[in-house]
């Protein structure tokens, strides 16, 4: 451990963890289990193409979720842009630009306006009386985001989207297995967007899904997944190759089958982080109102530069040097990425900016023992306690 700021990587002393430490491993279930899906899979050579165990894993997810359709992609983007396209969806569409850059991209690839709307400074989730002011007559749907295992202020926006008459969808990346009042983050709005990718609470190596209790949307969108095909040779859509794999619905099957043990797992490494950080003043941990039950998956926290002492940026950079690969996020709002910057310049979102420059991301979730956790937490009590020291010589090297 660290007794001198010289002891610091960053100033050339040793790491404090020899391989990176991310700030999200995959979660696995039972290889054995796992293996068995693989090998049935293997022994019937089906592979793709609408599997029994994509079959398998829908159904389950469905109850999961209490949803009546769970149609299973190849990535959560493709979730986005099939939903997006087979709702007919045109003009403009409002999102918060504190969110993944993913679904703006799907929106503007095939020729829809993102329309970025600011945050609530207490909720994070996107402000619903800027959302009003943004709505024209080109607006066709607004796309809200669950951050951080909470969820989005879920009635307020559906009441304005049943006023506006414009379709209401959730990125839900960040908040499968959390409830909202007690029903299952799942089956809001229109449609949900979840994905699977390996970094996320539940996973399928790569996946995503969309769920809805629209039979006809569900209908379509398992089309559109398919190059369009109804039938064995009869196409009536404009589709895509967006088809979940066997092997990527084993080990789903395997996660799923272990989930309620993941859920408990994240809550301890969330727990055990917030007794630590409510040690010392200046790293304020989120943590989900009561009436959402989180799966703790993202251990967020907002810097205070002035009473912890270091600005998050320098926080991180102390990090990165220890080989703790804490992560800005949603850095530095989609408005201000190139892609979009220019045509946004005039935006003025200062809630999504000032978070975006505020917030860090620690290594957490089911995976990362909790020795590791009490080793990072002295770390930032150290860097707390020197930090005036600490940034006098950042400034000196920089």
């Amino acid at each position: 451990m660290k007794q001198d700021i010289g002891d610091l990587a960053l100033f050339g002393g040793g790491k404090l963890f020899p391989d990176p430490l991310h700030v999200t491993r995959p979660t696995v279930g039972s290889k054995d289990i796992f293996l068995d899906h693989v090998n049935a899979a293997w022994d019937r050579l089906w592979f793709t193409n609408d599997g029994p165990l994509v079959r398998e894993l829908e159904s389950q997810l469905e109850r999961e979720l209490q949803v009546d359709h769970c149609v299973l992609t190849s990535n959560g983007t493709s979730a986005m842009s099939l939903v997006i396209q087979a709702l007919g969806l045109k003009g403009e569409v409002i999102l918060p630009s504190f969110t993944f850059v993913s679904t703006a991209h799907a929106l503007q690839m095939i020729g829809i306006k993102p329309v970025f709307a600011d945050i609530d400074a207490t909720t994070w989730s996107l402000d619903v009386d800027h959302c009003r002011a943004l709505i024209t007559p080109e607006t066709s749907a607004i796309i809200a985001t669950h951050l951080f295992g909470d969820t989005a202020d879920i009635e307020a926006l559906e009441a304005l989207c049943r006023s506006e008459n414009i379709p209401l969808l959730f990125d839900s990346a960040h908040a499968f297995g959390c409830t909202h009042h007690g029903k299952p983050v799942g089956g809001f709005g229109v449609a949900e967007i979840f994905s699977f990718h390996a970094t996320k609470t539940f996973h399928t190596f790569e996946g995503g899904a969309a769920t809805t209790n629209d039979e006809q949307l569900a209908a379509r969108l398992r089309k559109m997944r398919n190059f369009g095909f109804s039938d064995f040779d009869h196409i009536d859509t404009i589709g895509t190759n967006a088809k979940l794999s066997e092997i990527h619905a084993a080990m789903g099957l395997t996660n799923l089958a272990v989930f309620d043990d993941t859920l408990i797992a994240n809550a301890q490494s969330h727990d055990h982080y917030a007794k630590i950080l409510a040690t010392f003043t200046g790293l304020t941990l989120r943590t989900p109102p009561e009436h959402v039950a989180s799966n703790h998956h993202y251990v967020v926290a907002e810097v205070d530069h002035d009473t912890f002492g270091l600005s998050r940026d320098n926080l991180l950079q102390i990090l990165h040097a220890e080989n703790i690969l804490a992560r800005r996020y949603f850095y530095p709002g989609t408005h201000r990425c190139a892609p979009y910057a220019e045509s946004n310049a005039d935006a003025h979102l200062p809630v999504t900016e000032n978070l975006a420059d505020r917030i860090i991301q620690f290594p957490g979730g089911a995976s990362i023992p909790q020795e590791d956790i009490t080793k990072i937490g002295w770390l930032l009590a150290f860097l707390a306690a020197n930090a005036n020291e600490i940034t006098a010589r950042m400034n000196r090297l920089a």
